[in-house]
């Protein structure tokens, strides 16, 4: 009889890696909870014996059944320290407390739409969205299906607490779902993605609804190839059909993945069916899914249409000041600003439409990366956060691991002319030609003079630290009259806006005018010596950025 195979030393090596991720952001938990849930204590303390052990025995066991239950343990550990992590910290952010207030709204008969709950961020501690227009978003922004989760669980507890419920309990189905849906030696690398790291357990926390939107889409993009093969959607096919109706009725991010899913199907089904049949595939991918979607917006749709419709595009309209970590930062932190802000817009969809028709024309090559190129065309917006492209990483990896490039080697790929047999250089040109406009755009956008400049002229003190007001002198140098709303930052990121309280809101071109800021609250602290201090003026129309760097000193 011969001796069972042995594990191959990859999937050792990805076990441990999954096992050594559960410790990070382990301690502060252990921490807080050592001091007054010594429970949620014992099972963390637990949870790091369990890391030890399943660490030494990834490496030693002899027999690839024993390491699959040593992948199922680290997967157990995981679930039980993000649950942990939840107990403690649940509070939720601004995500969760809009989501939280929503579902309370929708449960007392209310609007839940267009509605601002300032109250919810007088505490300081949830985040704040600001807007070229030097207000604030205080409304709900996404689709309604963490709303519709989140109300039957609103006795959980007070803030965000119901929200964060959902979109933890999500994650934790997500990875458990991919965990079943892997082969068994590529489980841990759904451990690894989903509750290591400490990354998308922090989202979780914060009650993002991209995390539920994430855990849809998990059943969908895994062996996405596959869906209407034959021609037939068949029970699976309906079910990842409607997941992805689910998903984009939860975020709006899927919105984004769908086209490149639904493209990618239709080249696929084109190669082994035909056109004809290929259409009526994706016909019905696309009727499964917009039903669900509809369904599940149905009450909105009829209760309030008009708010409906503005509440779910509100990320794309609301006007946001620019943020994150994408190509907006030259203008944001490398350079003074740019007149030319609706450009970093305008690349972004520039940049979409262009990833998609090159995916489509070189689908054999690109299909794998499906899940990936939607979220390139976030690095060019001027809400470029890396929120963007980490929730979805997941995804990245189911459909690594069960969309390989073999998949895609009899797709349809439209072939004009000028693009078919050995012309591989006229191939590559055409890609570049599609890219280009979303790249002129860009440099368009970041080579953008800022229309202001700002000098400090006057402070008014409370105290030689503390600042109630500044005196600032201000150049329109455009030739256009603007409107600019004033805010002092000293790092990444910004904060509240300062209150005018002197001089004309509008400066007209060419002009030169004195104005008097007071800072939210009444006061500014200011920070060490070495911290870079910028007065920013932000306009709405035109969209422009204006950054000046001034000299505050502690009695200076």
């Amino acid at each position: 009889m011969s001796a069972p195979e042995p594990p191959a030393q990859w999937h050792r090596i990805l076990t441990l890696l999954a096992d050594i991720s559960l410790f990070i952001g382990v301690r502060p938990v252990w921490t807080q909870a050592a001091s007054h849930r010594l429970v949620v204590a014992a099972v963390v303390s637990l949870c790091y014996a369990s890391i030890l052990v399943c660490g030494v025995l990834a490496l030693v066991v002899r027999r690839a059944r024993s390491l699959a239950r040593i992948d199922l343990a680290v997967l157990v550990t995981a679930v039980l320290l993000t649950l942990s992590a939840w107990s403690v910290f649940h509070g939720g952010g601004d995500e969760a407390v809009l989501t939280t207030q929503a579902a309370r709204e929708l449960v007392a008969g209310h609007q839940v739409y267009g509605q601002p709950w300032p109250w919810l961020f007088h505490s300081g501690g949830v985040a704040l969205t600001p807007t070229v227009t030097g207000g604030y978003d205080y409304t709900y922004g996404y689709p309604p299906l963490e709303t519709l989760l989140t109300a039957p669980l609103l006795w959980i507890g007070h803030g965000g607490a119901p929200a964060t419920a959902v979109a933890t309990g999500a994650l934790v189905a997500a990875a458990v779902l991919m965990w079943r849906l892997l082969p068994a030696q590529w489980r841990s690398a759904a451990t690894l993605a989903c509750l290591g790291l400490g990354l998308l357990p922090t989202y979780g926390r914060q009650g993002y609804p991209a995390v539920l939107a994430m855990a849809l889409l998990v059943p969908v993009v895994i062996r996405w190839p596959r869906i209407g093969s034959g021609g037939r959607l068949g029970r699976a096919g309906i079910v990842q059909a409607a997941c992805l109706g689910a998903a984009c009725a939860a975020q709006q991010l899927p919105w984004f993945l769908t086209p490149f899913l639904l493209a990618g199907i239709y080249a696929l089904r084109r190669g082994e069916l035909g056109a004809r049949q290929a259409a009526l595939v994706v016909l019905r991918i696309t009727g499964t899914a917009v039903t669900v979607w509809l369904l599940i917006n149905t009450y909105f749709i009829v209760s309030e249409p008009g708010t409906w419709l503005t509440g779910i595009a509100l990320p794309l309209t609301q006007g946001a000041v620019v943020h994150g970590q994408g190509l907006v930062d030259i203008s944001l932190y490398f350079t003074n600003g740019s007149d030319r802000l609706d450009w970093y817009s305008h690349a972004s969809i520039l940049l979409a439409a262009g990833l998609l028709v090159v995916f489509v024309l070189f689908v054999r090559r690109l299909g794998p990366a499906a899940t990936v190129l939607p979220w390139c065309a976030f690095y060019l917006a001027t809400r470029s956060q890396d929120g963007y492209y980490l929730l979805m990483t997941p995804l990245w990896l189911a459909s690594a691991v069960t969309a390989p490039l073999s998949e895609f080697r009899t797709a349809w790929q439209p072939r004009p002319r000028l693009l078919s047999g050995p012309h591989r250089r006229a191939r590559v040109a055409a890609a570049v030609l599609l890219l280009t406009p979303a790249l002129a755009s860009a440099a368009v956008a970041a080579t953008g003079a800022p229309p202001m400049t700002m000098r400090l002229t006057g402070v008014r003190r409370a105290l030689p630290t503390v600042v109630t007001g500044l005196t600032v002198r201000v150049t329109n140098s455009s030739g256009t009259a603007l409107t600019p709303r004033y805010t002092l930052t000293t790092g990444q990121g910004m904060s509240r806006f300062w209150s005018q309280v002197g001089g004309p809101a509008t400066l007209p071109a060419h002009s030169t005018r004195t104005i008097e800021l007071r800072p939210p609250g009444g006061t500014f602290t200011l920070p060490h010596k070495k911290v870079r201090i910028r007065v920013r003026a932000f306009t709405a129309v035109p969209q422009t950025l204006s950054s000046s760097d001034i000299r505050l000193r502690p009695g200076s």
